[in-house]
């Protein structure tokens, strides 16, 4: 692999997931640790990272849509298919922004559900589906995450009731507390979290503990987390004691 491709990927793998060990990138990419190392200093000559004690980490900020819809695809499939189980014929879903949510619209064709979100992908990848009654917040658009926010997305909210919410974060601190890297997502996931039943978070590895300055919720906001990897200890204790139920996706439940 050309040395330029390798560090196109280094930088999408650390925007997608926050900070990487120098171990994980090079199982990621099959290449040496020492390969790694050396592309860690020229990125950071470059000044597209900051080198840490085993890895490297980027500044948070926008990635684009179609960078992060490539990472851990597989995962986020996993994740997708049990949220979808969840579901039922005649209900009614919010689903927010980000790669995982799309999944989970994919994962719902051919069903009989009101479908609600802010999400454009979720919009193009529904919209021909008859069986979908599919409703488009209002918004002021972000076309590189193809999000709508502002105060029009969030007063629709307002005026919307959802059986489920499936709920995107960037990272879930010890705490259990759900962040987001963006200010301005904020507001709009706390008027989702109020308008929903039930909120389930969708969540895969690389967001524990992730990344983001932002809070969005505490656990006692949510019922259900589902990932597709163990918990580390403190986190879900965090969760259990808000009565989070966390299930791990492909994983039989007792």
């Amino acid at each position: 692999m050309l040395a330029e491709r390798r560090h196109q990927l280094i930088l999408r793998a650390l925007r997608s997931g926050g900070p990487a060990a120098v171990t994980d990138l090079s199982e990621q990419l099959g290449v040496s640790p020492a390969t790694i190392r050396r592309d860690l200093v020229r990125l950071e000559e470059e000044g597209l990272l900051t080198r840490v004690h085993g890895g490297a980490v980027v500044e948070e900020g926008d990635q684009p849509f179609a960078e992060v819809a490539e990472v851990r695809v597989a995962e986020k499939d996993a994740i997708a298919a049990k949220a979808a189980s969840l579901v039922e014929d005649g209900q009614s879903v919010l689903l927010d922004i980000g790669t995982t949510a799309y999944r989970l619209a994919r994962q719902l064709h051919g069903r009989r559900l009101t479908v609600i979100t802010s999400n454009l992908v979720v919009f193009e990848e529904l919209v021909d589906d008859e069986g979908i009654d599919l409703v488009l917040l209002g918004g002021m658009v972000r076309r590189e995450y193809r999000s709508l926010v502002g105060f029009l997305t969030e007063d629709n909210l307002r005026q919307l009731h959802a059986d489920w919410l499936f709920l995107g974060t960037s990272g879930i601190r010890p705490g259990g507390q759900v962040m987001d890297t963006t200010v301005v997502e904020v507001p709009v996931k706390r008027a989702m979290i109020k308008a929903a039943d039930r909120v389930v978070l969708l969540a895969d590895r690389a967001k524990f503990p992730g990344t983001g300055m932002a809070k969005v919720c505490g656990p006692e906001d949510l019922d259900m987390v589902v990932t597709n990897a163990p918990v580390e200890a403190v986190t879900r204790a965090s969760l259990e004691e808000a009565r989070v139920e966390v299930v791990e996706a492909g994983k039989v439940q007792a």
